[in-house]
């Protein structure tokens, strides 16, 4: 996969579909890289150029050793975007990606035509939930958090039918470097983005998943509420919901999209 230089940083950017196609940009959860998407991309490049990256701290791309912020995260995009000289896109963010898509929804509207935010909460405290993350990681590297993080994320009865997945997030957190998780996890820590979403005009779908112990149903709810016009789809998943529910998931945006 090619390597691209943003801002002077190296990030891990595939494309996949027709050139000619409308973009649909990817953003990936904490904790995973862009392979997290591959359930979709089949569907999704029918009808759409899709462009997934791994985020800043994640996968191949850039894991500097210090706290980052969700402007910078949202700032690592809008850098991606222009480098290929792309105005506007559609925009998929899971959890962290979701987070991401807020703040593009919120200050940089221009570039997005409709957004997805999937598993995702406006704020996510306590901080020092995270800063308790943050030091175990930064100490102990990612292997004490995986199981515990594997359980929240997938359901027990898909954690039991479909080993395969779930191994395969395995070695995705296994392989994020702990510095760049670190990194994440202070961005989701210091960002509180409650009120600001209300001023979004964009369309917006939500998704939830109905076993999401992560960011509950009701998180979901607070962000669709709070967003004028924004609709709300609820999935039989915990977190990861485009994994465990990939065709509904993948039917859900692609409903959106083309509405």
């Amino acid at each position: 996969m090619p390597i691209e230089t943003i801002r002077g940083e190296p990030f891990n950017i595939r494309f996949d579909g027709p050139e000619d196609a409308p973009v649909l940009m990817l953003s990936n959860s904490l904790g995973t890289d862009l392979h997290m998407w591959d359930p979709q991309i089949p569907e999704w490049t029918k009808q759409f150029r899709v462009l997934r990256y791994d985020s800043r701290g994640h996968g191949k791309s850039t894991a500097p050793d210090r706290p980052y912020s969700l402007a910078e995260l949202a700032g690592d995009a809008i850098g991606i975007t222009d480098h290929f000289g792309l105005d506007k896109v559609h925009w998929c963010g899971v959890s962290m990606g979701g987070m991401v898509g807020q703040w593009l929804a919120t200050h940089a509207p221009r570039r997005l035509h409709r957004v997805v935010l999937a598993n995702t909460s406006a704020r996510m405290g306590p901080p020092d939930l995270w800063n308790g993350r943050i030091r175990n990681v930064r100490a102990n590297g990612m292997g004490p958090l995986v199981q515990s993080t594997l359980e929240r994320w997938f359901s027990p009865g898909f954690r039991e039918r479909d080993g395969k997945t779930v191994e395969a997030v395995s070695a995705m957190l296994t392989t994020t470097p702990p510095l760049g998780y670190a990194g994440c996890c202070a961005a989701i820590r210091d960002m509180d983005q409650r009120e600001a979403i209300s001023a979004i005009v964009l369309p917006v779908l939500v998704i939830v998943g109905a076993l999401d112990p992560a960011t509950p149903p009701a998180v979901g709810q607070q962000i669709a509420d709070s967003i004028h016009g924004a609709e709300l789809v609820t999935l039989d998943a915990a977190h990861l919901s485009n994994l465990e529910q990939p065709e509904a998931f993948g039917r859900a945006v692609l409903d959106f999209l083309n509405a």
